[in-house]
């Protein structure tokens, strides 16, 4: 059995009142990036064409159903950051 070996960036920040960890994947080869959160069972790809106007919206209603108004705000500049540092 031949194993991949995927790079995945570990980011952390404050939700929930603890530090938890953000995972990014960047696929280069099909154009999107992977955020996974799951101490709150929350993912999205992020395609690399996405507008980030459009993206910071997107961003900020699907974190809102998982986490207080104010920490997704927090939380979706932050993704929004990582994924241009990338």
């Amino acid at each position: 059995m031949k194993l991949k070996v995927i790079n995945v960036k570990i980011r952390k920040a404050m939700l929930l009142e603890k530090e938890t960890n953000i995972y990014l994947y960047e696929n280069k080869k099909e154009e999107f990036t992977l955020v996974a959160i799951p101490n709150i069972e929350w993912s999205t790809l992020i395609p690399y064409e996405e507008e980030t106007s459009l993206l910071n919206e997107r961003l900020q209603q699907s974190l809102v159903k998982q986490v207080h108004q104010s920490e997704a705000l927090s939380l979706t500049l932050k993704i929004l950051q990582w994924v241009r540092e990338m």
